[in-house]
C-alpha cells in the first residue's frame, strides 16, 4: 500500500515539475563564498566527526552527500579515507563551483539536481549523507523516499531548532533558511513512516569553537563559554526528556530497508 502511495505521488510530482522555488535557489546561489569558507569549515568539522562516530564500524564502497554545500564534508572525509567513491549532488551552483575547486580526493562526480530527483539506479549507494538538509526542503516527504530508493543506509544530521514559542521566532529560522524545525522524536517519527529503520542514534551540543567563532571581546566571549558549558552539563542529564530541550543536533543512522511498517496495517 505504501509503495504504491509513493510511487503515485512521486508520478503526480514528475507531472507538476516539482523542485526547488527560483527564489531560494537564488538565495542558496549566493551561500557559498570565500568570504563564508571559515564559518562552513568549522560546521563541517563537527558534522564530520559525528559521522565517523555514527558510522564506526561500517564499510562504505560508495558514499553520495546530497545537499553537498562546498564540498567541505566531502573533504574532511575524503581525508579520513571513509570511501573509495565519493559523489555530490547540489541545488546551487556556487556550492558546485566550490566543490570542484577543492580537488577532493576520491569524488567520482558532482552534479546539480532539482532537490529532489536523484540521477542514480536502484540502491546505487551504501550510504546517503544528509547533514543539515532537511530542515531547508520544502517536501521533505518527497526527497526521503528518493533517497530511499537509491541506498542502503542513510546518515541524517539536523539540528534542534524546536522550542517553546518557536512560532515567535520566524524571521531568525528564516535568516538560517530553516523551514522545518525537529524534536529527535518528530525525526525519528518521519524517518520510521517513510521506511527507515534505525540503527543508531547521538545527540549533540555545537563544539566550543562553534559558540566561540567572531566572539573578539572579553564580554562576548565569557557569555560563550558559560552558554556551552552550561549546555554540555544539562545535555548529559541521563533524562531524555530534560536534555533533550538542550541539544544542539540528532544525528541518526539508518537503514533503507524497514518492511515492518505498511500504512493502514496494524
Amino acid at each position: 500500500m505504501l509503495d504504491d502511495i509513493g510511487v503515485n505521488e512521486l508520478l503526480f510530482c514528475a507531472n507538476m515539475k516539482v523542485g526547488v522555488k527560483d527564489n531560494y535557489k537564488e538565495s542558496y546561489s549566493s551561500q557559498y563564498s570565500k568570504e563564508t569558507e571559515g564559518w562552513r569549515e568549522l560546521g563541517a568539522i563537527k558534522k564530520v566527526k559525528n559521522i565517523l562516530e555514527i558510522t564506526k564500524g561500517y564499510i562504505f564502497k560508495r558514499v553520495l552527500e546530497v545537499g553537498a554545500g562546498d564540498g567541505s564534508i566531502l573533504r574532511f572525509l575524503s581525508n579520513e579515507e571513509f570511501s573509495s567513491e565519493l559523489y555530490a549532488v547540489e541545488i546551487s551552483k556556487s556550492g558546485l563551483l566550490q566543490i570542484e575547486s577543492k580537488k577532493i580526493k576520491n569524488l567520482v562526480s558532482v552534479q546539480l539536481f532539482d532537490g529532489y530527483q536523484l540521477p542514480f539506479e536502484d540502491k546505487y549507494f551504501d550510504l546517503v549523507i544528509l547533514t543539515h538538509v532537511l530542515e531547508h526542503v520544502e517536501h521533505e516527504r518527497l526527497l526521503l523516499r528518493e533517497i530511499h530508493r537509491v541506498t542502503q543506509k542513510l546518515v541524517i544530521e539536523v539540528p534542534k531548532d524546536y522550542r517553546s514559542g518557536a512560532e515567535n521566532k520566524i524571521k531568525h529560522f528564516l535568516s538560517y533558511g530553516h523551514i522545518n524545525i525537529y524534536t529527535p522524536t518528530l525525526l525519528k517519527f518521519l524517518l520510521l513512516t517513510e521506511r527507515f529503520k534505525i540503527l543508531n542514534e547521538s545527540y549533540k551540543i555545537y563544539d566550543k569553537e562553534i559558540y566561540l567563532f567572531m566572539k573578539k571581546d572579553l564580554i562576548t566571549k565569557l557569555k560563550a563559554y558559560l552558554i556551552y558549558y552550561g549546555k554540555l552539563i544539562l545535555s548529559n542529564v541521563p533524562l531524555d526528556y530534560f536534555r533533550f530541550k538542550f541539544i544542539n543536533t540528532i544525528t541518526l543512522l539508518l537503514d533503507a530497508e524497514n518492511d515492518e511498517v505498511e500504512i493502514f496495517k496494524s
